[in-house]
């Protein structure tokens, strides 16, 4: 399973994120960070949709994106 996590304090509210998540999970918080900024987020319960493919990280340019996936075992 995979695992997406937003770290509030660098996340502009740019929404580049949110333009390249092939499951369509991330979306514009509420929430607000100390620069007033609204930050982008994965609610929880739709979490376990993530595919862990990265694109949201890779395309975000402040680096406030992690992505965790678990390894796959080798056959």
């Amino acid at each position: 399973m995979a695992r997406v996590e937003f770290r509030d304090e660098r996340c502009k509210g740019c929404l580049l994120c949110t333009t390249v998540c092939p499951v369509e999970i991330i979306c514009q918080s509420s929430r607000f960070n100390k620069q007033g900024y609204k930050v982008a987020e994965v609610k929880a319960e739709d979490m376990e949709k993530c595919t862990g493919c990265a694109s949201c990280a890779l395309i975000c340019p402040d680096l406030a994106i992690t992505v965790y996936r678990e390894k796959k075992e080798k056959k």
